[in-house]
C-alpha cells in the first residue's frame, strides 16, 4: 500500500500533524450552529476527562442509524442531526464536528477500500472511499471507524456475513470491531490500515467530506458528478438491503439461505 498521505491535496507536511491544526470550522461542520454546539455541551457536561468527553460524543453519533439516503449534495452536520439518518460521510461530518465543538483535535483520514467490502449491499462499485475518525487524544492520534454503523445494523450484518460464509460483507468484516474504547484504534475491518487488504489507498487526511471531494486528486481520480450519479443509482437498493438488515436485528430471524453462486 502507498505511503500515507496526511493533507489535504495530498501534500505531507509536518504542520499537518499538529492537533491545534484541527479544531477549526469547515463547510459541513457547522460550528458556529447553536443547536451543534449545545448537542456537544449537552452530552459532555458531566464528563471529567477528554476520553469521557470523545466517548460520549463517539457514542451519539454510532446511534444514529445507518442509512444510504439519495443526496443532492453533501449534508452539513446540522442537516444530519435533523435528519436522524446518515451514511458514512453525513455521520462523519457530525463526529468531527462534535468533537471540535467539545475542544477535542479531530480529523477525518479517507481510505479507499476494494469494493468487495460491500458485499451484499451492492456489487457495482469497484472501489469505495471511507472515512476514518482520527482523534487526539493521550497525546496521539487515535482512529475508528466503527461510528458508521449502529448496533442493530452491525449484529445483523455479522450475522449475515456470518451465515453466508463470507470473511467481509456489508461493509464490515466478520471478525472487525464493534465498538471503540477511546483507548486505542478500532476497526471494522478487524485490522491496522496498512495490514488490511481491502485498503487500496490512504487518500490523506480532511476537516470533512466535502474537503476530500473538491480535492485536485480526487476530482482528477474520480469526476464529481458521475461519481455522485453511481451512490444515487444505487442507493434505492442499498437501502432497502439496510431495512432488511434492521427487520432481522428488530425480529430476531436469522439471513436468506445462501443462493448458488453467492
Amino acid at each position: 500500500m502507498p505511503d500515507s498521505k496526511d493533507s489535504p491535496g495530498f501534500d505531507a507536511t509536518p504542520a499537518v500533524d499538529d492537533p491545534g491544526r484541527w479544531l477549526g470550522n469547515a463547510e459541513l461542520l457547522d460550528l458556529e450552529d447553536p443547536k451543534l454546539r449545545l448537542r456537544a455541551h449537552a452530552l459532555t457536561q458531566l464528563c471529567k476527562t477528554e476520553r469521557e468527553k470523545a466517548l460520549a460524543l463517539y457514542g451519539f453519533v454510532k446511534r444514529i442509524p445507518f442509512s444510504k439516503p439519495f443526496k443532492l449534495r453533501m449534508r452539513t452536520a446540522r442537516e444530519v442531526m435533523d435528519a436522524g439518518r446518515g451514511d458514512a460521510d453525513d455521520k462523519a461530518a457530525v463526529l468531527i464536528a462534535l468533537l471540535r465543538a467539545a475542544d477535542i483535535p479531530a480529523r477525518l483520514r479517507y481510505i479507499e477500500l476494494r469494493g468487495e467490502i460491500l458485499r451484499g449491499l451492492t456489487s457495482a462499485v469497484a472501489s469505495a472511499a471511507r472515512p476514518l475518525a482520527e482523534i487526539w487524544l493521550g497525546g496521539r492520534w487515535l482512529r475508528t471507524d466503527t461510528y458508521i454503523f449502529d448496533a442493530a445494523y452491525m449484529a445483523a450484518a455479522r450475522q449475515r456475513v456470518k451465515d453466508q460464509g463470507w470473511e467481509w460483507g456489508y461493509g464490515i468484516h466478520r471478525d472487525g470491531n464493534t465498538i471503540w474504547s477511546g483507548a486505542g484504534d478500532a476497526f471494522l475491518g478487524g485490522m491496522p490500515t496498512g495490514e488490511d487488504p481491502m485498503v487500496l489507498d490512504d487518500l490523506g487526511c480532511f476537516s470533512d467530506p466535502l474537503e476530500l471531494l473538491t480535492s485536485p486528486a480526487w476530482q482528477i481520480a474520480h469526476p464529481r458528478l458521475p461519481r455522485a450519479v453511481q451512490w444515487n443509482v444505487l442507493a434505492p437498493m442499498m437501502e432497502k438491503v439496510v431495512r432488511e438488515l434492521r427487520e432481522e436485528a428488530s425480529s430476531g430471524t436469522g439471513a436468506p439461505a445462501p443462493r448458488r453462486g453467492s
